[in-house]
């Protein structure tokens, strides 16, 4: 009897989208060059190049970056992305490093362009530098001063400070949140996973980007504290 039948609900489950490893350019000769790029504008910068979170003895220690701790609760990257990020770190301690371009805009300052095509959700680094807590920083006059942990306790917020120590993160521009064509530029997004436990903060595409053209992110995306009117 059809009546007694069970009916079958059809359930959809949307496929959830992994990241994407960067690709190198693979001639070695335009590696050196984006490589120096970024070297040049480091120094110009006084910074030393890192890759990776660093914890001064006089700043936050590594037992504080807790991604229990985040008000609200974080999301863990999954087993595949991690792997996609492991892959790339591995690709990075080899001299491959993401077809990106330093090049300097005399009305932005020093600018991170594509040096190849790109493709949307493809991991292009991680923004790094010294974590502190940010009250010792709020009189701080660096200002790529990036948000990592935001707990219950204020007292216990920890941000990265690419001042002394980063990498080509430092150098990617934000948007300007308060113009109707500032969300039309951003192609990069920024997203803050627990990792292992601790947080850490990833720079992703977020649609495809052509060879030339320009890599911005939203500075406000996770909250609105930063002043971007004077934004080009």
């Amino acid at each position: 009897d059809a009546k007694r039948r069970k009916r079958r609900s059809l359930v959809m489950h949307k496929k959830k989208r992994r990241l994407l490893p960067f690709v190198p350019t693979a001639d070695r000769v335009r590696r050196l060059e984006q490589m120096a790029s970024a070297a040049t504008a480091l120094t110009s910068s006084k910074m030393e190049f890192s890759n990776e979170l660093t914890y001064v003895p006089s700043m936050a220690p590594i037992s504080a970056n807790q991604a229990k701790l985040e008000e609200g609760g974080m999301q863990v990257l999954s087993k595949e992305d991690k792997e996609t990020i492991e892959f790339c770190r591995s690709m990075l301690k080899r001299g491959e490093c993401p077809p990106l371009l330093v090049v300097f805009d005399s009305h932005e300052g020093f600018t991170v362009q594509a040096d190849a095509y790109i493709k949307d959700l493809t991991f292009l680094t991680e923004y790094a530098g010294d974590v502190d807590y940010l009250k010792n920083r709020e009189n701080d006059g660096c200002d790529s001063i990036m948000t990592l942990l935001s707990p219950a306790d204020p007292s216990q917020k920890l941000v990265i400070c690419p001042d002394k120590r980063g990498n080509i993160a430092r150098f990617i521009n934000g948007i300007n949140n308060h113009t109707p064509d500032g969300k039309k530029k951003q192609n990069v997004k920024c997203v803050r996973y627990d990792i292992d436990g601790e947080c850490h903060v990833l720079l992703v595409a977020c649609r495809d980007i052509a060879r030339g053209e320009k890599l911005y992110y939203d500075y406000n995306g996770h909250e609105y504290a930063y002043p971007t009117h004077h934004f080009v």
